[in-house]
């Protein structure tokens, strides 16, 4: 009896997992192929299906804006912005994790009160800041609000937390200091934790598109997510190129998943449990 509520109960998971995997796939297969169809063709469902195809909206989507700059761009921005998250973040986790100096625990709230502070609330203040200091539509604007997140340091102290204590004690035995600790023990025990969050940063940085579309005003310093609404005609509906452009974005993401598929799964896995 037990085994066949087990098999059963195991077919109705696996049912209701395939209906919301096809539900999530149905639009990303309906963007794939509405970005092969001819300008004004989309005015029948049936015609999304039917041939025919055509990379058009590609070539005009190169040769008509400067897609590779725009996706240059964003790789530098993510690229350094996920650099810097991973060392301040490290270096600001490893003293909240091995050592209770006074005032740490005050300190480590205030530190995780900043994550409940939406990103729209600083959004002025950083706007008059940043042009105070005249970096405003430069890589320097992108990067550098960015860089000192409440959530990579935390997120790194969970894991520090976990490491064995004997290490620790060990090397001080030893005669270790600090950054010994941190670069010769706690660092390489925590490659997982540390590939978790440079996936999530450089995913995060990649599509970010508000503070970007304020802050940057050339054309040549945009990044993709900024440059994809110039695609849009604000007097005729046609979602073809734009869904082309938005193809084309998805493909470093999906690479990027792709490689690093195992560290997310260990780092959704990881936030879960802690």
């Amino acid at each position: 009896m037990g085994d066949f509520i087990e098999k059963n109960g195991l077919k109705i998971t696996y049912t209701v997992a395939s209906i919301l995997a096809l539900l999530w796939v149905i639009p990303l297969i309906w963007v794939l192929l509405v970005s092969f169809k001819a300008s004004g063709s989309l005015l029948s469902v049936v015609n999304w299906l039917k041939p025919p195809f055509s990379i058009e909206n590609y070539v005009h989507v190169f040769s008509n804006a400067p897609v590779l700059l725009w996706l240059w761009n964003s790789f530098l921005v993510s690229t350094i912005t996920t650099v810097f998250v991973l060392i301040l973040s490290g270096l600001a986790a490893f003293p909240f994790s091995i050592n209770r100096f006074p005032g740490s625990r005050i300190l480590f709230w205030i530190i995780l009160a900043g994550l409940m502070v939406p990103g729209e609330a600083i959004l002025v203040p950083l706007y008059i800041l940043l042009r105070d200091l005249n970096l405003l539509d430069t890589y320097s604007s992108l990067i550098l609000p960015v860089i000192a997140v409440p959530f990579g340091m935390i997120f790194l102290k969970q894991f520090f937390d976990g490491l064995p204590k004997e290490l620790y004690e060990a090397a001080k035995i030893d005669g270790c200091g600090m950054y010994r600790m941190l670069f010769l023990i706690t660092l390489p025990l925590s490659r997982s934790a540390i590939a978790a969050l440079g996936i999530f940063t450089f995913l995060s940085t990649w599509k970010e598109f508000l503070w970007p579309f304020i802050s940057i005003t050339s054309a040549d310093k945009m990044t993709i997510p900024v440059g994809i609404p110039f695609f849009n005609s604000g007097f005729v509906v046609d979602y073809t190129i734009p869904m082309a452009a938005n193809v084309i974005v998805s493909i470093p993401v999906l690479i990027v998943f792709l490689i690093f598929q195992k560290q997310i799964i260990k780092g959704i896995s990881f936030t879960g449990i802690k």
